[in-house]
């Protein structure tokens, strides 16, 4: 069998380490099919593809909480109708081939089968296989080896194979959400930063609240995440937190505010807005050494920069225009060029992971919504707009856009994610009021 690491060290805290992946290809079943089952995303006429996820074989317990993990999964992406357990036809046997008559007759295009069991030491071994229902034939086959306490992460992986082998599209499950945490009353919020599973587990909060925290950013290099925390009485600084140790250092010895962080794509620099005066430049800093420097200087407010995939440009927000527009310069600074126009202001912006597109928040007419563009400023679409939409930021494939939602009065702001298309929108489950979120990159590097 082929073994493979799904796990790298920048990417994933020790406790995750030990997740193996090993293909089955030596069980005897059918062979992998030649992209027999296939779902185009787009077009005037997208319908989500009938599919089954069985409960898992073996443990009673955690076979049922892969399952569900994988099944709840596929739902959220917008993209796959599995079929409720009342329907199921049979219970396969995960060692031979379903009966695919039945799951036909039952409208399934896609079936998922598999068993959770232990060995001798207490690791669990989950396996899986993606059936193609019309063909009769194994798609493909995946087993996992790891802990008890990674069952939830084994379902995500699962999802992700499924998900990427039917759409083409790169995976997203197993990765994370880090956000602002918002209780308490209206005008004295509590601001907490916390980080979940993407699909709403494993919540923990990083920070006690004791600081204002906003605009967090992971890290897409390494366990870090950026952020603005403000003490009362004491200018808003940018601080990073290392999400194994819990260590946070404040970044920059700066007079004023300073703002806005992120990452370069190799982890090594921050990228960050500082006030000057009653203006704001756009601020690098290497984080190893801390030097600094400053690469927009003028008579504006310049802010919210991210780097581009390949760390040679940087899309920011500015209003040296008059009103605040969406700007992109190299990273040194050199060529600032707007790119968004039309109606009313644009901000906020965010680069895909894949470098097509750049998600930002338009404001007009009272509303916010939440757009893309192309990066040289062509193509702009609304994905979604409403009252108070704001801080979009991408899955780890691209093909989802999350941000939060106010609907104003005494209530607060709760997550979303909403596809490329504009199709798909769903709610992102938090324990209360949120914001400001930010997707981490995989874990497991893929």
């Amino acid at each position: 069998m082929l073994h493979r690491s799904l796990t790298r060290a920048r990417h994933v805290p020790a406790a995750l380490y030990g997740l193996v992946l090993l293909l089955l290809a030596t069980l005897g079943l059918a062979a992998p099919a030649q992209a027999q089952l296939q779902l185009r995303i787009g077009g005037g006429a997208f319908q989500p593809m009938p599919i089954a996820v069985t409960d898992f074989s073996g443990d009673p317990n955690l076979g049922g909480l892969v399952s569900s993990v994988v099944t709840n999964d596929l739902r959220r992406s917008g993209y796959f109708l599995p079929l409720e357990k009342g329907r199921f036809p049979e219970s396969p046997n995960f060692d031979a081939a379903p009966g695919f008559e039945k799951w036909r007759a039952a409208g399934v295009q896609g079936l998922v089968t598999g068993r959770v069991s232990r060995d001798g030491s207490g690791r669990l071994k989950v396996e899986f296989r993606l059936w193609d229902v019309t063909s009769g034939q194994q798609i493909t086959g995946q087993q996992y080896g790891t802990d008890a306490a990674n069952a939830r992460r084994a379902g995500h992986l699962i999802s992700d194979s499924v998900y990427t082998k039917i759409t083409g599209l790169g995976p997203w499950f197993d990765s994370r959400i880090a956000f602002v945490d918002e209780s308490g009353p209206k005008e004295n919020r509590r601001k907490r930063l916390m980080v979940m599973d993407q699909d709403g587990a494993n919540v923990r909060a990083l920070t006690t609240g004791e600081n204002a925290i906003v605009a967090p950013r992971y890290s897409p290099a390494t366990q870090d995440i950026a952020f603005m925390a403000q003490a009362t009485g004491h200018q808003p600084r940018v601080q990073v937190i290392n999400l194994e140790t819990g260590s946070r250092t404040a970044m920059g010895n700066f007079d004023s505010m300073s703002a806005s962080p992120r990452f370069s794509p190799d982890g090594r620099r921050l990228v960050m807005s500082v006030q000057q005066g009653g203006n704001a430049d756009i601020v690098t800093m290497d984080i190893a050494s801390k030097a600094q420097h400053s690469i927009t200087n003028g008579n504006a407010i310049d802010t919210s920069p991210t780097y581009s995939p390949d760390g040679s440009q940087i899309v920011f927000e500015s209003d040296r225009g008059g009103s605040q527009q969406v700007y992109v310069m190299g990273a040194d600074g050199s060529n600032p060029h707007r790119i968004s126009f039309g109606e009313g202001s644009a901000s906020q912006p965010a680069w895909s992971p894949r470098g097509d597109l750049i998600a930002f928040t338009r404001q007009r007419k009272g509303g916010f919504a939440i757009c893309v563009m192309k990066p040289d400023g062509s193509g702009e679409r609304v994905l979604t707009e409403g009252f108070h939409n704001e801080g979009p930021t991408f899955a780890p494939n691209g093909q989802y856009v999350l941000f939060f939602r106010d609907p104003g009065g005494q209530g607060g702001g709760k997550l979303y994610m909403v596809d490329i298309t504009g199709k798909v929108e769903a709610p992102v489950p938090t324990p209360s009021y949120a914001s400001d979120p930010t997707w981490s990159p995989l874990l497991s590097g893929k």
